[in-house]
């Protein structure tokens, strides 16, 4: 706070070991390189898995036009986009199979701005709550 636009700032990094810094500096570089990224590129899409159980969707409408092979891999695919919410519930200690299964359920309604809201383990809507991915 009190850099006004174009100044330089400085940021101080402690920590008890040198292991603890060297995460910490990956850390911030990692969050820098995303404002950076955000501020050139400011497409954004729903998070919370939405995102991701829409591919899904979209994938698996496309398995209908194929067959054989590919028709597995195409499947194979969406099974692995509606994965990440899974994880990301798990990561956050809840369930991931009565979350993402409501998730799929909301999405089969066609409500694709739907996702999981992790500040209270239930399915919500992205939008109002702001929840955004770039």
């Amino acid at each position: 706070s009190g850099c006004a636009e174009n100044e330089a700032c400085t940021i101080v990094l402690r920590g008890a070991s040198c292991h603890i810094l060297d995460e910490a500096e990956r850390s911030l570089h990692d969050a820098l390189a995303v404002l950076y990224q955000t501020v050139q590129d400011t497409r954004v899409v729903h998070g919370g898995g939405s995102a991701e159980m829409a591919m899904a969707a979209g994938v698996l409408e496309r398995t209908k036009a194929v067959d054989g092979k590919e028709h597995a891999a195409v499947e194979a695919f969406a099974k692995a986009l509606q994965q990440l919410p899974m994880i990301l519930a798990d990561n956050a200690g809840y369930d991931s199979q009565d979350l993402v299964g409501k998730l799929k359920a909301v999405h089969a309604q066609g409500k694709t701005t739907m996702g999981i809201d992790f500040t209270k383990a239930v399915v919500a809507d992205m939008h109002p709550l702001g929840i955004m991915e770039s």
